[in-house]
């Protein structure tokens, strides 16, 4: 998806993808070097998130790692349990995204969306923690929040994930100019509410 998008305008906005490793704490510095080197408008971090079946925009990050419970280790081999990401931060940061507006965006689009309130306790959490923690802490008014995707079809069809949903790139490419376009006309939330079914 960060190869697909990267180099497109969307609403004036240009897109500046990175590929960021799945290690802790590592990838919260180099989304942090990112940030020092561009100085973005906002910063939408994304990652896969298997069994869901539409797009969450994530609400919340928690100061805790733990892998361990989901037998996860990062890239690097490591396996975390009970770890908090910023020893003395805060127990959560609420994404600063207009995320109201992007799921509306979104399912305007014609795609399946959702607002999120349970981003996982592995290394998605952990850079969405760690990105909102040094941007709060640096007095940034730079934006920033999380997307979890579904499967992309080839991965879903591997036999471990036989059953589980997909999105093809495509349909993953115009949700995330949906809510592109969504960060661009909304300074602020909307405070219309975005009706969900289930809690996830």
């Amino acid at each position: 998806m960060a190869r697909h998008l990267d180099g497109e305008i969307v609403a004036g906005l240009t897109i500046v993808s990175r590929i960021i490793p799945n290690s802790f704490f590592e990838c919260i510095d180099v989304v942090k070097d990112a940030i020092a080197e561009l100085r973005p408008d906002a910063v939408v971090m994304m990652g896969e998130f298997g069994g869901r079946a539409m797009v969450t925009v994530e609400r919340i990050a928690q100061n805790l790692n733990d892998g361990a419970r989901y037998g996860l280790r990062d890239n690097a081999g490591k396996l975390l349990q009970d770890v908090m990401t910023v020893p003395d931060g805060p127990v959560a940061f609420r994404a600063t995204l207009p995320i109201r507006a992007m799921v509306h965006n979104m399912r305007a689009a014609g795609i399946p969306s959702d607002i999120s309130d349970a981003p996982g306790t592995f290394c998605c959490n952990h850079l969405m923690y760690g990105i909102l923690h040094h941007l709060a802490h640096s007095g940034s008014e730079i934006r920033a929040g999380w997307v979890h995707l579904p499967h992309l079809p080839q991965v879903a069809a591997l036999v471990p994930n036989l059953g589980a949903p997909s999105m093809s790139v495509d349909t993953a490419a115009a949700t995330l100019r949906a809510g592109i376009e969504a960060i661009a006309e909304h300074p602020t939330d909307t405070d219309e509410v975005s009706p969900s079914r289930l809690q996830i």
